[in-house]
């Protein structure tokens, strides 16, 4: 062992570390120590070789406050390991189990949150957004065993990467793994060998973290049937990189084409999503949720696969995900984000207001200004006269999502009136649509409107005494139209304010 045990691996560790890029050089980096074989291993290592990397560590270790003396006899090891070493270190303890009881998790989740918190925090404080933890193939194996089985799809089949970003609100953290070439056996040959004496955790030993199960039972079982499965699961790892990386190129150089954002919701191209291949599309989901959320900790295969069951539904079909996220079908647009109804440019109606005629009312989010015409196209007000009116029907809204082009009106007054009122849409309502012969329930238009589900019960609604005048942006009723009988004009203009 004496060979690999030392100039070797860590030759190994340091051509692994230049061939992914894992540390730039005059790099801060920040060095997670548990005090096991692994960490120690690579802590030793980094150590040997941080005059050719360029790099400067800092040795970071928390106490879980789940083990008792034994934790506690971790962090004095690791403190007097990095005396010994002469490096600086952050030793610190954090409540898991009250952690884990206030967010509702596993144990296993909670200290991992716990954990990686507690390193970002440790790298802003020395100015770095660096950090290196002591995963090793035994770990990468057990990952896409355990992402298997939870059904995580062929991104779970990666397993561990030689670099990722963990994030929380406000911290991103970017996590790179020298020793994943590395086994678990040699980590604990090479600390045998340079007599560093790690800690063991005995919690190792338990059936109850899945991870522990797949170790200590499901891997042999495996390789009791198949010696060279962990060959094969390596394989299919590398397989499963290759695909994503080339769909993560895909994803690049569509995303413009496909995507939008507005606000904290991601809009994506119907008719262009749907004639894009399954996978492509599933990807993009995937990436579009993670823009969002900044992991996809949650985001199962089952939330993916429901919404692609849902793609040809009809708009109005809304699916719930993890962290409050909504995935919402409209017409040409497929939402994603926390409130669909936030895209809406039309401000909430809570109740009804009266129209000042002639005049100017204001209304949440809107102004409306009433003005009444003369055969003569003069103003009750004596302000500009008008020349002509535009014909009755109103242009559909944009298809970008915004504001109907058209939001002013006119109407015949003495058939309209003066007192006039706005409200939201409400059960029964109907009206005359301009242009038709028979009434139509107010519902059922807005569904031949394609008008958005979210913002139906937005749409500011003009009404006389008698019936609907204006489905505002869209059409007016054909009994207060404008004819060549007409002798006063009512104009009705909406301007956000």
């Amino acid at each position: 062992m004496v060979d690999k045990g030392t100039a070797a691996l860590r030759q190994w560790v340091l051509n692994f570390i230049q061939e992914q890029h894992l540390v730039p050089e005059k790099q801060k980096l920040v060095v997670a120590v548990s005090g096991g074989p692994d960490s120690v291993c690579l802590l030793h290592i980094l150590v040997k070789l941080r005059e050719k990397l360029g790099i400067s560590l800092h040795v970071a270790h928390l106490n879980h406050q789940l083990r008792g003396a034994d934790a506690e006899a971790d962090a004095r090891y690791v403190a007097d390991l990095a005396r010994q070493l002469d490096l600086p270190a952050t030793i610190e303890r954090r409540d898991v189990k009250a952690y884990q009881v206030k967010q509702r998790l596993s144990l296993e989740e909670a200290a991992r949150e716990v954990r990686y918190t507690f390193l970002a925090q440790v790298a802003r404080s020395i100015e770095t957004d660096r950090v290196a933890v002591g995963h090793t193939v035994d770990d990468h194996i057990e990952t896409i065993l355990m992402h298997l089985i939870r059904g995580t799809g062929t991104r779970g089949l990666r397993g561990l990467q030689p670099s990722s970003q963990w994030q929380s609100p406000g911290i991103i953290l970017t996590v790179i793994r020298p020793l994943l070439p590395v086994s678990r056996e040699e980590t604990a040959d090479y600390c045998h060998y340079h007599q560093l004496k790690p800690r063991l955790d005995a919690s190792n030993l338990s059936l109850s973290p899945l991870r522990n199960r797949i170790r200590q039972q499901l891997l042999p079982l495996l390789q009791s049937y198949n010696p060279q499965v962990v060959e094969a699961l390596l394989r299919t790892a590398r397989i499963a990189a290759d695909d994503l990386a080339f769909l993560d190129k895909e994803v690049a150089r569509l995303w413009s084409e496909i995507a939008r954002e507005q606000g904290n919701t991601i809009i994506l191209d119907k008719a262009k999503f749907v004639d894009f291949p399954s996978a492509l599309q599933r990807y993009l989901l995937r990436a579009s949720i993670e823009k969002l959320l900044g992991n996809l900790k949650d985001i199962e295969t089952r939330h993916i696969e429901e919404i692609m069951a849902a793609l040809d539904k009809p708009a109005g079909k809304r699916i719930s995900l993890p962290e409050g996220l909504i995935f919402s079908i409209e017409y040409d647009r497929y939402l994603l984000g926390p409130d669909p109804a936030a895209l809406s440019p039309f401000p909430v109606l809570e109740t009804e207001f009266a129209l000042k005629v002639p005049g100017k009312t204001p209304l949440p989010g809107w102004q409306v200004t009433a003005t009444i015409i003369n055969q003569q196209g003069e103003s009750e007000r004596g302000e500009a006269p008008l020349t002509h009116f535009p014909p009755p029907f109103l242009r559909e809204r944009d298809k970008g999502g915004g504001l109907p082009d058209n939001l002013t009106a006119y109407f015949d007054l003495d058939k309209a009136g003066r007192k006039l009122t706005i409200r939201a849409r409400q059960p029964g309502d109907q009206f005359h649509p301009l242009g038709m012969d028979q009434p139509k329930k107010l519902n059922q238009f807005m569904i031949d409107s394609k008008i958005p589900h979210a913002w139906r019960r937005r749409v500011p609604i003009v009404c006389s005494p008698e019936h609907i005048l204006w489905v505002v942006g869209w059409r007016i009723d054909d009994r207060s139209k404008v004819t060549e009988d007409t002798s006063r004009v009512l104009r009705l203009e909406f301007t956000r304010a």
